[in-house]
């Protein structure tokens, strides 16, 4: 994601108060903070607030001796980090890449007469995945010194490659302890940089396509939700799904275990909840000139209801992880100890000292007291007066009874001080379920009345009355009429919004998840024409359309088709799965009416036994620089493998020598096309320029023609999109284009073809990929948010 703005992070989802972040979830001065860099947004700002300073004395949060280098810290700029992402299978590359040409490059280096430090990894991040250096963003951006390493960041960040993420921000996907086949809720997920992280740890063995696990990611704010389906798309995993609630009632869902219908419990839940941000200082700077003590106190609650939602739906012996980017103990150890006190024993926290070696921590503190903003301070709930007994509330104070208080071990919990290791502020707890919560022990019983379609009014009535003088909790299930539609949809397996009478739906309309029924004609050609085997879960397809031919194909995992065939009316979901076929607008006469897809080829690739073209480092040069080579300049064992192989989409897959290291040493599939006379790769511009820096070739470009492109008006952008036919997609475009030109050179092959080099490529497509950039269908409402100021890491 482009460095604009992420300075907004806090103020986006944790802006100064629930009031003032408002439906959008950002402060204006968040948004400003985050396009306008730190000199130049904020020269009237004074890093300064006596409340603040008095507030954080008082409750001797920081060590003693410790105060001065704190608030200095807190007064520097945030240093820029970032995160390798760690499943793809090329990350030993991008890291060799970094180490040996791009932080070279910066050493003895000057800007603006501060000396550029060799970047260094962050010590406690597992095989140095991830690294930090002391430019801040202003200069990263603005510096001509530094603008190839800022164009390898940006483009390598949309490729998914990248993550330009906070630190602090990393820890709490890493304290969750992922494995591949937990079911994980990410449940205040946007931006979705954490998301990013916990779909890497889900995709650790890269021999399993679909394991067993997936990350359902849920945001409150509709508009944040397409953020985070951008973030997501750039993993390509069928293993996430985006759904927009309400996180602290967050609805139950249900999943189909052996033809019986049963409660969806989590392993893994992240719960990294709004908060006042006041750890995020030092990118954050309006929070210097905003921060009151109010701001904790109007989030206490929301934060608890969020985290007691979470546990609710935890699995026995599962953990959560709960985080802010505060330092607030009201935000903090408050609502943690009010959640151990009400489990009754069904939670505990977790000892973590032993886990991120490296990692510099405070523990948690068992006495704090309240303040409100007049600087008035309360120890006991029993000493607020009733008129203020509305704004401070008896879960945030800490617990008096010592044995409780000894048993509850809050000093597990973690929180990291910026000074420390030159980081923002950050909280931590990792809570384990024991048990199921008091309040879920006896669970209701569920009485299902099966001729209940023929009762009239009165007998419904006499049956709910009836029912309130049974002693034990119980549910009456009615079988009405409409239910015959809803079963009739599962059968046909489409998974649509729910009913509006149901459920009002705020924000862009979605179109519906169709899963292609086992019989469908469709599949039947393509499963012919790429040879798949017959392991491949074809009833994991899906399409966003019920009417009209079908141009995408998607295909999510066996657990993700579960729960959305049987939760379709109670979950809003944004977006799932990932894109494996393409129509093509004239594909029947090349002998199957679906081109692969590169977003999914990953996926796909295990499953296809036919059309697969083995190439050589050269060739893939070629297909990445030349925009539509004719077959003369691939290497002759190219040649001969392509001369009986029909006109279609194919695939390419580069496999490295060991025997010649100086080679790119990761495996590279692409999609592409074989003409009559030509061959070539459908690959996204930033995936060819990734590809190219991975094999040494030199792809930067000025500048001031990236900067010219994207400084187009909005008007220009809509004008592109309402142009561009629905599900159309930078790859459908470029399709189109090589169909024509294979039609035009069809007898005219002894015409000499015209080299490209990367850098003509680059400009070629840029236009192109402009345009079609947020076109295709499965994504389209991203456009709809062109405020990208909404983010919080």
């Amino acid at each position: 994601v482009p460095a604009r703005a992420r300075g907004a992070a806090a103020a986006g989802r944790r802006g100064p108060s629930v009031r003032e972040r408002g439906a959008s979830g950002r402060t204006d001065g968040g948004a400003r903070g985050g396009s306008r860099g730190w000199a130049g947004g904020y020269p009237e700002i004074v890093k300064e607030n006596e409340l603040f300073e008095r507030y954080y004395r008082e409750l001797g949060i920081v060590p003693d001796g410790e105060w001065g280098d704190f608030m200095a810290a807190l007064r520097e700029p945030l240093p820029a980090t970032l995160r390798i992402t760690g499943y793809r299978s090329h990350a030993r590359e991008i890291l060799h890449c970094l180490k040996e040409k791009y932080f070279r490059e910066l050493q003895h280096l000057e800007v603006d007469g501060q000396k550029i430090e060799m970047p260094q990894s962050l010590s406690w991040y597992p095989e140095e995945l991830a690294w930090h250096t002391n430019l801040s963003r202003k200069i990263l951006r603005k510096s001509p010194q530094l603008e190839k390493f800022h164009q390898f960041l940006v483009s390598e960040t949309e490729c998914g490659n990248i993550s330009r993420q906070e630190a602090v921000s990393m820890i709490p996907p890493l304290l969750l302890n992922v494995n591949p086949h937990h079911k994980i809720l990410d449940m205040c997920a946007a931006p979705g940089s954490k998301t990013a992280q916990l779909i890497e740890m889900l995709h650790a063995d890269m021999n399993d396509p679909f394991p067993k696990g997936f990350v359902i990611a849920n945001d409150v704010d509709n508009k944040r939700c397409y953020l985070l389906v951008h973030q997501a798309k750039r993993l390509n995993s069928p293993c996430i799904m985006v759904v927009n609630h309400d996180a602290s009632s967050i609805p139950n869902l249900q999943i189909d275990v052996d033809g019986r219908k049963e409660v969806l419990f989590y392993d893994r839940i992240l719960c990294d909840v709004p908060c006042s941000g006041d750890g995020t200082m030092r990118k954050n700077i309006d929070v210097w000139k905003k921060w009151t003590t109010q701001n904790s106190l109007q989030l206490h609650g929301l934060q608890l209801r969020i985290a007691t939602r979470g546990v609710e739906q935890l699995a026995e012996g599962g953990r959560m992880v709960y985080s802010t980017c505060s330092l607030n103990p009201i935000e903090n150890e408050a609502v943690i100890a009010s959640l151990l006190e009400k489990s009754q024993g069904a939670l505990e926290l977790a000892d973590v000292s032993s886990e991120l070696p490296g990692l510099k921590r405070m523990p948690g503190i068992t006495k704090w007291k309240v303040m409100l903003k007049d600087g008035q301070w309360f120890e006991e709930w029993k000493d607020v007066p009733s008129n203020r007994q509305t704004q401070i509330r008896p879960t945030m104070f800490p617990v008096k009874d010592e044995e409780k208080l000894k048993a509850m071990n809050l000093e597990r919990c973690l929180r990291i001080l910026p000074h420390h290791q030159n980081t923002g502020g950050f909280f931590v707890a990792v809570l384990i379920k024991k048990s199921p919560m008091p309040w879920n022990k006896s669970q209701p019983k569920v009485t299902s009345f099966k001729g209940a379609k023929m009762l009239s009014f009165n007998n419904v009535s006499q049956l709910f009355l009836e029912s309130l003088h049974d002693r034990k909790h119980t549910i009456i299930v009615l079988y009405l009429p409409f239910s015959d539609n809803t079963e009739q949809s599962k059968k046909e397996g489409v998974c649509g919004p729910p009913p509006s009478k149901k459920m009002k739906l705020f924000g862009f309309k979605e179109d519906p998840f169709v899963f292609l029924p086992e019989d469908d004609p469709l599949f039947l050609p393509i499963q012919k024409f790429y040879a798949l085997d017959p392991s491949f879960p074809k009833m994991n397809l899906l399409t966003r359309t019920q009417e009209g031919k079908k141009r995408q194909l998607y295909m999510v995992s066996k657990e993700l088709r579960n729960v959305l065939l049987n939760n379709s009316e109670k979950m809003k979901v944004i977006n799932t799965g990932i894109k494996v076929w393409s129509r093509n607008s004239d594909g029947e006469q090349f002998g199957c009416a679906f081109r692969l897809a590169q977003e999914g080829i990953y996926t796909l690739y295990p499953f296809i036994h036919a059309r697969i073209i083995n190439v050589c480092i050269e060739d893939v040069k070629i297909l990445l620089t030349q925009e539509n080579p004719f077959l003369s300049k691939f290497s002759s064992e190219t040649q001969k493998k392509v001369k009986d192989m029909a006109t279609g989409s194919i695939v390419l897959k580069y496999d490295p020598d060991p025997a010649k290291p100086d080679d790119l040493q990761c495996p590279i599939v692409l999609c592409g096309w074989q003409g009559k006379t030509s061959l070539r790769a459908f690959v996204p511009k930033n995936e060819r320029l990734h590809y190219l820096r991975m094999m040494g070739v030199e792809v930067f470009k000025a500048k001031r023609k990236e900067e010219e492109s994207q400084n187009k008006t909005g008007e220009e952008v809509q004008h592109r999109l309402a142009q561009t036919e629905e599900g159309m997609d930078v790859e459908d475009k470029e399709h189109d284009l090589v169909t024509k030109m294979e039609a035009e050179i069809g007898e005219k092959s002894s015409h000499s073809p015209v080299e490209n080099s990367a850098m003509e490529v680059e400009n070629k497509i840029e236009d192109l990929d402009q345009s079609g950039r947020n076109a295709n269908s499965h994504v389209i409402q991203e456009s709809k948010d062109t405020d990208t100021s909404n983010m919080k890491d």
